[in-house]
């Protein structure tokens, strides 16, 4: 899965956190949900926007930045 495709860091959203494009739904919350047993059903459900292949960006994100090899890019601020 190619996390970049749903995910994004702007800046001028959520203060530059990684969250799920066009939403200000952020890999941390979603990572913070699951740990605490919540299912991707309730995700889902709790935030309509959401979709599961959100859920499985966010998991890759989360595992790729583990990995200290990840490259984050930021829009310019003007």
């Amino acid at each position: 899965m190619n996390y970049s495709d749903y995910i994004e860091t702007n800046p001028k959203v959520m203060m530059g956190k990684p969250v799920i494009k066009g939403t200000r739904i952020t890999v941390e919350l979603i990572l913070e949900k699951l740990s605490r047993n919540e299912t991707y059903e309730s995700l889902l459900t709790e935030h309509p926007r959401l979709k599961h292949e959100h859920i499985l960006a966010a998991l890759a994100y989360a595992a790729q930045a583990l990995k200290g090899e990840m490259i984050i890019s930021t829009p310019a601020i003007a």
